[in-house]
């Protein structure tokens, strides 16, 4: 008996690792799926725009009101420091690079995960555990199309979109503070931060933005796409989505900014 006991200890690593594998390549199969599926007839470009308008739009309250505090926040939190050394004059700078370098994308894809991914999550896994996905493939319909190529496609679209918005609200918030502080004009400071700015930094910024929400999509929809074992599987999936999607974020945040950094 304890011999049996021992040997399960022994297995049991070796049986979380080929778990581990079979749960990359399912996740391999599913990308690339979706990259063999969207580019063929027919289009579902009704539901992409349906769920850009609820990706996007729906978000913009949030977006706009998270931006504009961020902006306030790090505006106010940065002066004190510069002000030690008599240059709150680069604050627009300071507040520019912070901004739409890493403060933008990050906090809008951050935002999107925990909106939009649990959102999606739960959706295709109520969807998947009522047998409604199982109904379209009888009724004709292409439901990994029609679901989950409409949703990876928006995220990726909107998450870019956001990211500028946000950075522009975030600077309009920041220019308020300094503004209320310094009394400096709007010309002048948006001259002053965006002198600071080349376009590698949009460029960059905008391919996080990309990239975020492509992996948003991609995590909210595998996830609710594949869940299991009733409303509680609705419930870890959207759960899920959230969590990876930030991990993975903040994991390609490192990646891109070497990336950049190195061609900078």
């Amino acid at each position: 008996m304890n011999q049996q006991t021992e040997n399960k200890k022994n297995l049991l690593p070796t049986g979380k690792i080929k778990q581990y594998f079979i749960e990359v390549y399912e996740v391999a199969r599913f990308i690339t799926r979706f990259f063999k599926e969207i580019f063929l007839p027919p289009y579902e470009f009704k539901e992409i725009i349906s769920q850009c308008y609820s990706i996007g739009y729906k978000s913009l309250a949030l977006i706009s009101v998270t931006g504009f505090i961020t902006g306030i926040v790090f505006t106010a939190q940065s002066r004190p420091s510069l002000a030690d050394f008599g240059a709150t004059s680069w604050l627009p700078s300071l507040v520019g690079i912070a901004v739409i370098r890493a403060l933008a994308p990050l906090i809008t894809a951050l935002i999107a995960a925990g909106k939009t991914g649990s959102s999606i999550g739960a959706e295709l896994g109520s969807m998947k555990v009522t047998e409604q996905i199982d109904a379209m493939e009888v009724s004709g319909t292409n439901p990994f199309k029609f679901l989950v190529g409409s949703r990876i496609v928006a995220t990726t679209l909107m998450i870019p979109a956001l990211t500028m918005y946000n950075g522009l609200v975030a600077m309009f918030g920041s220019y308020l503070n300094v503004h209320a502080n310094e009394m400096t004009s709007m010309k002048s400071f948006f001259q002053d931060a965006f002198s600071s700015i080349s376009f590698l930094d949009i460029y960059a910024s905008v391919a996080k933005g990309i990239v975020y929400g492509f992996t948003i999509g991609v995590t909210g929809c595998y996830k609710g796409y594949n869940t299991t074992q009733g409303t509680q599987g609705v419930g870890r999936a959207a759960n899920s989505a959230v969590v990876i999607s930030m991990f993975l974020i903040f994991i390609e945040e490192m990646i891109i900014v070497q990336i950049v950094n190195s061609i900078r």
